[in-house]
């Protein structure tokens, strides 16, 4: 009898919020971008646009989730 180790469950919280590049980096929506946009300036909205890259020291955590 083989005893393997199971799979892990992915975490459906991080499936939605982080994806996987290329590269293997970790890649997130960056914050302050849901409501009460009127008072941001349009350059700050511009830059909440893009996508940022998850914190070397939280990589391995995410990506367990994920």
């Amino acid at each position: 009898e083989d005893k393997i180790m199971p799979k892990q469950k992915t975490k459906s919280g991080a499936k939605k919020r982080f994806s996987l590049t290329a590269s293997g980096k970790v890649k997130r929506a960056k914050m302050n971008r849901r409501h009460i946009l009127s008072k941001k300036a349009p350059k700050r909205k511009r830059g909440l646009r893009k996508a940022a890259f998850v914190d070397s020291t939280q990589e391995k955590t995410i990506k367990s989730m994920i």
